[in-house]
């Protein structure tokens, strides 16, 4: 269906021409499902929007060609000699290819409603009015599995939480049934139950209309899953390419074998399971938090009130680590930002123990009072996109707590923070814009540890890396734990992290706590219907056991 041979791509950059996709050959067989992994920055990204020609003003194909053959019996067509603005590539996308972005923040309209974002890729390609279409969409949203589509259709981009928003855009691609879908990291803003839901609709899919996918992740267990040919770039090139069972167990590049090698490792029976969890650093008690929707026309509002967290109580004992895990929208985030105090809670407490001894609850301070609890208290936001001023350099974001706080050698611990996290020192003086999102979400994390905190709430903290900075992030966690007497709340979808890096266990489902423990319990024994429902949506990066487990359903 699609044949790439010796694309070159290019982007103008701050110190002149950056070759981003250098000589890439790869072919996507007509029905199969073809994987392409690598690192941040890799590529990936940049073939999968040069074959709809969506590089920006900064970027072009500088040379190479992309045969395209919508149908068995149809002409070729070089998408790559085809005018950006032009109608011809327009028909393509969205009607022939789909194109689901990395970033849903960034390619969803915010001041259009999701149901009409949805209705105009109909209107453009197929002439349907958005009133009629209506329906349509939200039955394509109850697909993509977003609970109560009938109101979400209506819903703004800011009103739904990071997986909502990428469930919604996976629907806008699919909703005209392209024959060639390209997924750039569809899934990693998802919960594990809501990832199997969407790899098993893509799957189905694939089979009815005879679809074929180019799947671009950084997740390995869900390529031993899915694909039938994987391709995996570093550094602008194929380095390695072939079915799934011969990249997985018999890799030829070292890269490849590197890759592999950075998969979690089930280290729970290290830990003792009776062992006493040391003093709290921080208790919450009967948490609350209540948000007032409205939905409707201008003329027709409806109000109501949705209780996002609804009396939760855990633990997190000092030096420790503890998983806060549950699906898109039970509340893990709104919880974290209550933390934190970027939410006031309608109820509850949050007692936090000073470095004194004293507990203070941080859900009554007011403003000016929280301000030594925010050196103390700091956060990995989920969407790099979002949380990075635009206008700071690098070094100006990494670097603003310690400005704020009136710390000297500015310069020097941020560059040494920056290079921690696996960027380097010229990195300091670029924009966020310059960045990937795998490589955005290490600034954010630069910046969060910038100032030794005591408590890190870590909001999908490595959700947007590739394995092997991940396994980096994780590491410099570790090591930041060990040396600083860190505590972590460690809020993540992927399971297998949490088991690697976990003590405790907290799993939340539609606003509530209904499992706690320590990893060993939890993962070895877990005595909630939810919890093993989850467990068993975690894919296993083994192409030999694909479809070898139950998968368990959960309605609560």
């Amino acid at each position: 269906m699609l044949e790439i041979r010796d694309l070159r791509v290019s982007f103008d950059g701050d110190d002149g021409e950056v070759r981003a996709v250098d000589g890439v050959d790869l072919t996507l067989e007509r029905g199969r499902t073809l994987c392409v992994v690598g690192e941040s920055g890799s590529g990936k990204s940049a073939t999968a929007r040069a074959i709809l020609q969506l590089l920006g003003p900064a970027g072009r194909v500088a040379g190479g060609r992309i045969l395209h053959r919508p149908l068995p019996d149809s002409d070729v067509t070089d998408l790559a000699a085809l005018d950006p603005m032009g109608p011809a590539i327009r028909a393509v996308r969205g009607r022939e290819i789909g194109l689901v972005f990395q970033e849903p923040s960034a390619s969803l309209s915010p001041v259009h409603t999701i149901g009409n974002q949805i209705a105009e890729v109909l209107a453009v390609h197929e002439g349907i009015k958005p009133r009629d279409s209506r329906e349509r969409v939200i039955q394509e949203l109850r697909r993509v599995g977003i609970p109560r589509a009938e109101e979400r259709v209506d819903a703004y981009t800011f009103q739904l939480s990071g997986g909502m928003r990428q469930r919604a855009a996976i629907a806008m691609a699919l909703i005209c049934r392209p024959s060639l879908l390209i997924a750039d990291e569809p899934t990693t803003a998802l919960d594990v139950t809501t990832q199997a839901q969407i790899l098993d609709l893509l799957a189905e899919l694939k089979e009815s209309l005879g679809m074929t996918l180019m799947f671009i992740t950084h997740d390995l267990g869900v390529v031993a899953e899915i694909a039938d040919d994987v391709v995996v770039m570093r550094k602008g090139k194929v380095v390695e390419a072939g079915t799934v069972e011969q990249v997985f167990h018999e890799p030829e590049h070292d890269y490849t074998r590197a890759l592999l090698a950075t998969l979690p490792q089930r280290d729970t029976a290290a830990r003792a399971a009776d062992e006493a969890p040391p003093e709290p650093l921080l208790r919450i008690k009967d948490l609350r938090m209540t948000f007032e929707t409205s939905s409707g026309s201008i003329f027709s509002r409806k109000r109501e009130r949705v209780e996002a967290v609804g009396g939760v109580s855990f633990d997190v004992p000092e030096g420790s680590t503890v998983g806060l895990v549950g699906e898109s929208g039970c509340g893990k985030t709104t919880l974290g930002r209550c933390v934190v105090r970027a939410y006031r809670p309608t109820a509850g407490e949050i007692l936090y123990r000073r470095s004194d001894g004293a507990v203070v609850d941080l859900a009554t301070l007011p403003g000016r009072d929280l301000l030594p609890y925010r050196r103390e208290i700091r956060m990995v936001f989920q969407d790099p996109y979002g949380s990075l001023n635009p206008r700071m350099t690098v070094g100006q974001v990494v670097g603003e707590p310690l400005v704020v706080s009136g710390v000297e050698d500015v310069e020097d611990r941020v560059a040494a923070m920056i290079e921690k996290v696996g960027l380097p020192r010229a990195a300091l003086n670029r924009y966020p814009h310059a960045f990937s999102g795998g490589e955005r979400q290490r600034i954010g994390i630069a910046r969060a540890l910038i100032s030794e905190p005591r408590l890190v709430i870590a909001d999908e903290a490595v959700s947007a890396l590739d394995v092997s900075i991940r396994g980096q992030i994780l590491d410099l966690m570790a090591e930041l734990q060990r040396d600083l007497g860190l505590t972590y709340l460690f809020v993540s979808h992927d399971l297998s992290v949490v088991e690697k890096v976990c003590d405790r266990v907290v799993v939340m489902y539609f606003g509530k706590v209904v499992e706690e423990g320590t990893v060993a319990e939890v993962f070895g024994d877990p005595k909630h219907g939810y919890t093993r429902a989850l467990l068993s949506a975690v894919p296993v990066p083994d192409p030999d056991l694909r479809d070898t487990r139950e998968r368990l359903a959960y309605s609560g």
